[in-house]
């Protein structure tokens, strides 16, 4: 018998055994042929223990079960015995308040009616760590728990400890000889965790951000000239604690490069590229700097835009020569069609008219392709401010080479205003103002406004309407109505009191109309009525006003005028926004002529101009000039006409509080010569001038992205102007003579009178009556001195930082302003502020 013939008597064949039975139980919610089609037994089949085996995996698999297993092997009467997974009829977040409960819930995938499996309960716990981790929060912790319920149900509860955020606490750079630590820092956007960078969200770490800075440091080398420079790694380390982020580069920083030759190549044959070239902000010898070579493309393909061609390909040639650490850069310009405007698509307006914009756009069907144009029609648009910022007009290629498609889509935004503005002043106490404006209304770009506002010395209501495009032709048409309640106040230094009440009912009738693309015109007509009246139990003896008590600045205000004028503006803007602009110019200069009838007549000529800067990085810079002078025709300026200077003109000034202005200090009668009191008595009257001039220098700041989210931008700026001229009013000394004789200051006296302008007298009982009785009721006038002064063109100079907050309840603005430079008279204020909301 051979070996193998041995091994196979000795080793007996496996017996086959038959499915006899085949059935399920546990199932409650799953149908018994539901849990055998997950497997693939069946009756009548032969099966082994590796048979068995795949069929309790393939029960697995299907995560429908919390338990499982097989009976009846040896009979062959198979029985699966399964327990279902529970349903979740809850899902329960506890513990978030970083994170909103709804923005969670949008990411897992567990939710009630679903069937709970321990699978999906740790996927769910990554991605809400990941959610974390997004925020910044890797020492997040997620405990999930599941709570069992009758009828085979559970509530799973994600119990969360969101720990804080984990911080930048270090900012390591290796490699780095040229530039210092804190150089490249600056040049990141992420930064180390400190105190004062309490508002900002860039002291958090964040993986994408950590991507981003190695090219901002790329950047940051490129435009110093090292052209070979390369961040070698870039490695971030978590502390043990979890609660911050160590952060290390290793650069090497390479040599640095001169621009070469530079020259352009262009295939377009209208195009000179020695004229070109010549242009070109990067010269032969300077420092290498990839911006000025971004900057070099975009100014090539803007100007082949010019004449027409919207979609040039600039692309620039680099001939690095390490030997010699040169540079030199060819610009090639590939052939390209004329383009012509095929169609212009406005998308996105569901409010606004189509034809609103329309008419903002520079160019029309058919016109040739002019970027300029373009530009300029996307400013045009953006200054509506009916839309959200940085509305861009996108070039598509058309149905030919030689076409092109304006696609403009807009998203719009609320375009109403309700601002509610709140402040206080040492003069004033507490002031409102309130004002509703809808500047689209009815969608046709129509402006639509109602103002009101109240304080202890003012109180004015306005309403007005303006059609900026009357039937669908280039001229504006507008008019207002008004009526403004103005109390003027003498001052002193603990409290105020009203000096007079001016009334002013009116309207006015404006149109006006573009003379070309930057320049407009603008004409009106107003006529109104103003009542100057003064408190007659102050100011009035025997029914006339009492040059003694209100001085004779005062009483030769009093009356009732009629003022009917006519008046025009000329108008330059080329700035990129009406509503907040970044760059460009606005320039006005305006007259008006008082005398179409009335009792007023006088001319006032005023010009203003600023200029914005755009400075980079969110820096802008804003210079604003103003001035006017104002010439009575035959007649004085009223002290109502005139001009004045203050709050909110001149920050860090009260209003009216600078110019010429009348002080009434106060004797102390009871010594001979009498003397001056102290300044707790003085009183201050803003009479105006007849010119000022005002200069404001702003610089816009930016901050983190953070603060940017909050709606913050803080500014500092400083104020220079003056208000002059005029005539200096007749001035009163009550003690002079008897200071000069040195004899007593005797003041003078009047006598009182009730509401009906009534002499009153003093009878035998000691009361009051209208019946002469020989003893008139008097009171003592106070003896004073008035000086005049103010009246100079010496400027002031105040200094300050303000700040508007886009916050919850509307826009805030604070000041915090400090003049520097005054003269004798004026009157300062520290801070103001005021809030208001859109709708």
């Amino acid at each position: 018998m051979t070996p193998a013939i041995a091994a196979a008597q000795t080793v007996a064949p496996a017996p086959v055994r038959l499915i006899k039975t085949l059935r399920v139980e546990g199932a409650q919610r799953i149908e018994p042929e539901t849990v055998l089609s997950y497997t693939k037994l069946r009756v009548g089949i032969p099966y082994t223990a590796e048979t068995l085996d795949q069929a309790l995996k393939d029960l697995q698999a299907s995560d429908l079960f919390v338990d499982f297993s097989i009976a009846g092997v040896e009979t062959g009467d198979i029985v699966l015995r399964v327990r279902e997974n529970p349903i979740i009829n809850r899902v329960i977040l506890e513990g978030n308040k970083a994170l909103k409960s709804d923005k969670i819930t949008k990411e897992i995938k567990l939710a009630p009616r679903q069937i709970f499996t321990r699978t999906a309960v740790r996927q769910d716990v990554s991605r809400i760590i990941e959610l974390y981790r997004r925020q910044g929060r890797f020492a997040a912790v997620i405990s999930p728990k599941m709570v069992s319920l009758d009828q085979n149900r559970v509530d799973v509860v994600f119990e969360i400890t969101e720990g804080p955020k984990s911080k930048v606490r270090q900012i390591n750079i290796i490699g780095n000889t040229v530039f210092s630590d804190a150089k490249l820092r600056s040049a990141m956007v992420t930064k180390e965790s400190r105190w004062f960078r309490l508002l900002s969200s860039n002291t958090s770490y964040d993986q994408d951000r950590l991507n981003y800075d190695q090219q901002k440091l790329r950047q940051f080398y490129l435009t110093e000239g090292y052209a070979d420079f390369r961040v070698t790694s870039a490695v971030a380390e978590l502390t043990p604690d979890k609660r911050d982020f160590i952060i290390t580069y290793v650069v090497e920083e390479g040599k640095r490069y001169t621009f070469g030759d530079v020259t352009v190549d262009s295939e377009i044959r209208d195009f000179d590229s020695t004229k070109l070239a010549a242009s070109l902000p990067i010269k032969k010898g300077d420092w290498y700097n990839a911006k000025l070579v971004e900057n070099s493309v975009d100014q090539l393909s803007e100007a082949a835009g010019l004449f027409g061609y919207a979609f040039t390909d600039v692309s620039p040639d680099f001939q690095r020569d390490p030997d010699t650490l040169t540079m030199g850069m060819n610009f090639h310009i590939a052939q390209a069609q004329r383009t012509y405007i095929e169609r212009i698509d406005i998308d996105g307006n569901t409010q606004t008219q189509d034809k609103v914009i329309r008419r903002e756009i520079r160019l029309a069907e058919g016109d040739a392709f002019n970027s300029f144009q373009v530009k300029r029609s996307q400013d045009r648009i953006n200054s509506l401010g009916f839309f959200q910022d940085k509305m861009e007009i996108k070039q598509v290629p058309g149905s030919a080479a030689d076409r092109v498609v304006l696609q403009t889509n807009v998203e719009e935004k609320s375009s109403g205003e309700l601002q509610l503005s709140v402040g206080y002043s040492s003069l004033e106490s507490f002031i409102a103002q309130a004002s509703v404006t809808q500047r689209n209304f009815r969608g046709k770009g129509q402006e639509l406004r109602l103002s009101a506002s109240v304080s202890s010395y003012a109180k004015s209501v306005n309403a007005g309407f303006t059609e900026p495009y009357l039937f669908d032709t280039n001229i504006a048409l507008g008019g207002d109505i008004f009526r403004r309640d103005y109390s003027s106040y003498s001052t002193s230094t603990s409290s105020s009191s009203s000096a007079y009440e001016q009334v002013t009912t009116g309207f006015q009738i404006r149109a006006g109309m573009p003379l070309n693309e930057y320049w407009s015109l603008s004409a009106r007509y107003g006529l109104s009525y103003d009542q100057v009246t003064l408190d007659a139990d102050t100011y009035y003896t025997n029914g006339v006003c009492d040059t003694a008590i209100a001085g004779t600045y005062l009483c030769d205000a009093v009356g009732s005028r009629w003022t009917s004028s006519v008046g025009y503006s000329l108008l330059f803007d080329s700035t990129n926004s009406r509503l907040r602009p970044t760059r460009g110019r606005r320039v006005t200069f305006s007259q008006d002529f008082a005398g179409l009838g009335g009792d007023t007549r006088y001319i006032r000529t005023t010009a203003n101009a600023s200029q914005y800067i755009d400075l980079g990085s969110n820096f802008v810079f804003t210079a604003h000039a103003e001035g006017g002078y104002i010439k009575g025709l035959g007649q004085d300026v009223r002290l109502t006409d005139r001009f004045y200077l203050g709050d909110p003109q001149m920050r860090g000034f009260d209003i009216r509080g600078v110019g010429p202005s009348v002080t009434r200090t106060y004797y102390d009668t009871s010594t001979v010569p009498a003397t001056v009191t102290d300044s707790s008595t003085t009183t201050r009257t803003a009479l105006g001038g007849t010119a000022y001039y005002q200069t404001r220098f702003e610089l816009e700041l930016p901050l983190g992205a953070g603060a940017r989210e909050l709606g913050l931008r803080p500014s500092i700026y400083l104020d220079v102007g003056a208000v002059f001229g005029g005539t200096k009013p007749t001035l009163v000394d009550t003690c002079a003579v008897a200071n000069a004789a040195a004899t007593a200051c005797v003041a003078g006296t009047r006598q009182y009178t009730n509401s009906a302008g009534e002499l009153l007298y003093i009878d035998s009982s000691g009361a009051t009556t209208t019946t002469n009785t020989g003893t008139a009721y008097t009171y003592t006038l106070g003896s004073y001195r008035e000086t005049y002064s103010g009246n100079t063109a010496r400027p002031r100079v105040s200094l300050g930082v303000g700040v508007n907050w886009t916050s919850p309840f509307g826009p805030l603005r604070i000041d915090l302003a400090k003049a520097l430079v005054k003269s004798p008279g004026d009157d300062t204020k520290l801070v103001t502020f005021n809030v208001g909301g859109s709708f």
